[in-house]
């Protein structure tokens, strides 16, 4: 079982903010690997799986406990999956990556990102791959809570569909081959 985790708020509120950029990604495999497929309650998540090429079960979360508490989804996945850390991949939103940017990292620290953070306090680790979607820093002054709780602009959302495929099939490339492999091929 690998789990795929997308972090936001819930909410039609939050549905267009740069902080939802993981839920995102999450709807646009969804759209293309579960079409027409309704998501289920699950750990404090909307759940969806699936299979993979090879045969192996995906289970995707997004998390409905808010950003700074998604610790708990992951937590209550893992311990009832018996999940490795190795096989949850966690995707998010980045204030340090320019907007449109995807990295891929195989562990580290949280980069200042609430929902990870929670995440890998909650596992006692940083040893759980990664994909971060860059949103870009706040213009001027703005406070950096508030930036990622604003809306993409109408161009920022034309740009914003191509990386969120782009973000899908690096998630597939993780899914069939490995962080390894995903990282040459998308960072």
């Amino acid at each position: 079982m690998k789990l795929v985790v997308g972090l936001g708020n819930p909410g039609t509120k939050y549905r267009m903010t740069r902080h939802n950029a993981g839920f995102m990604v999450l709807a646009e495999l969804a759209k293309h690997r579960l079409p027409g497929v309704a998501a289920k309650s699950k750990f404090h998540a909307e759940a969806m799986d699936f299979r993979s090429k090879s045969g192996e079960q995906i289970l995707m979360l997004a998390p409905v406990t808010f950003m700074n508490r998604s610790g708990l989804c992951v937590n209550e996945a893992v311990r009832f999956y018996k999940t490795a850390f190795e096989d949850i991949l966690v995707v998010c939103d980045d204030l340090n990556l320019p907007f449109n940017k995807l990295r891929l990292r195989s562990e580290g620290s949280s980069g200042g990102q609430k929902g990870l953070a929670d995440i890998l306090k909650t596992l006692g680790t940083e040893k759980i791959p990664r994909l971060r979607v860059g949103v870009g820093q706040p213009p001027g002054q703005m406070d950096a809570a508030d930036y990622v709780l604003m809306n993409f602009t109408e161009k920022e959302r034309t740009d914003l569909e191509v990386t969120l495929k782009i973000a899908a099939d690096a998630v597939m490339c993780w899914i069939e081959n490995g962080i390894d492999d995903a990282m040459n091929k998308y960072n």
